[in-house]
């Protein structure tokens, strides 16, 4: 518990810190659009949009963040939490053998239950354990919206 408050805390401070140049990043360009030179307003515009572009990816990774913990949490309440006990490498990853293992489970899960979000949730986890971040966020999103 004391490290998923660590955990969480290191990640809003993230936050905030990028959130934080991002600002100091779009006030630049507005001083750059502002500069009464046409090679300046050029990189100024593309500074800004660069700029709110990097916002909305950090409101999605917030957002995604919550979403996961939130469901997590549900999942955790009814009992359904998977107990991560694989075995790791020194580097903290799942030794391959075992996480396909349980990826093959979940995913026979899923077929039984295509429409149940914790199985979609579950995985989401299995997938990231494999390392396939990519799939795992997919099934992540249909876990949130099988959720409502």
């Amino acid at each position: 518990m004391r490290g998923e408050r660590r955990d969480r805390i290191w990640a809003a401070g993230m936050a905030v810190l990028v959130g934080a140049l991002l600002v100091l990043v779009m006030w630049r360009g507005v001083l750059l659009i502002g500069s009464g030179s046409v090679a300046g307003a050029g990189i100024g515009v593309a500074v800004v949009v660069i700029a709110v572009v990097g916002g909305w990816v950090l409101w999605r990774s917030v957002r995604f963040g919550l979403r996961m913990q939130t469901l997590a949490r549900e999942l955790e309440v009814e009992g359904g939490l998977p107990v991560d006990d694989l075995p790791r490498r020194p580097s903290g990853r799942a030794e391959r053998a075992a996480a396909d293992e349980l990826f093959q489970r979940r995913r026979a899960e899923v077929e039984a239950s295509p429409e149940d979000w914790r199985a979609w949730f579950r995985l989401a986890l299995a997938y990231d354990d494999a390392g396939d971040r990519s799939r795992a966020r997919e099934a992540a999103r249909r876990a949130f919206a099988l959720h409502g």
